[in-house]
């Protein structure tokens, strides 16, 4: 048998070794030959790789590439699989850009704070106001406050 070892397919795709072996027992690759033993790739397995890898780096996780892979028609084309899975993908990000952009002014209003004990912060924050009221400007209203929108959620806690 003259196919690719392991290890060679491995430096080829540039990934380890044991990636390929949880790609293959999580469904991503099909199980190769074997010649005494030992895996035995086909040249075409790096183009596979390669589809995988793009995946992964588009942010899709393992099973929704073995969605991309193996969870369609079996006339579908790349492009309505790449269409399908991208539409799911891009509604998942812009909520989680929503989330980074919250966390992000949680943050930055907090380098305010002129606390000089966490009780003060924990005692401001029971009775609503966003942060010490010297570093507060008059003009922050809910809508430019984080820690407000926050608590007007009924939590009245962080998340």
């Amino acid at each position: 048998m003259t196919g690719l070892s392991i290890g060679e397919v491995a430096r080829q795709a540039g990934v380890a070794t044991s990636a390929l072996r949880y790609y293959e027992k999580a469904g991503l690759l099909p199980a190769p030959a074997r010649s005494s033993k030992r895996r035995q790739y086909d040249q075409l397995i790096l183009g596979r790789i390669r589809i995988i890898l793009v995946a992964r780096a588009a942010g899709f996780t393992v099973s929704e590439t073995r969605t991309f892979l193996r969870g369609f028609p079996l006339g579908a084309t790349p492009a309505a699989r790449w269409r399908a899975m991208a539409t799911q993908k891009l509604a998942e990000l812009d909520e989680l850009m929503a989330r980074v952009t919250e966390m992000k002014s949680i943050l930055e209003a907090s380098f305010h704070c002129e606390c000089r004990r966490l009780e003060d912060c924990e005692r401001l924050l029971a009775a609503g106001k966003p942060r010490c009221p010297s570093s507060v400007p008059t003009e922050v209203g809910a809508a430019r406050n984080p820690l407000r929108r926050l608590r007007s959620r009924g939590s009245g806690r962080l998340r």
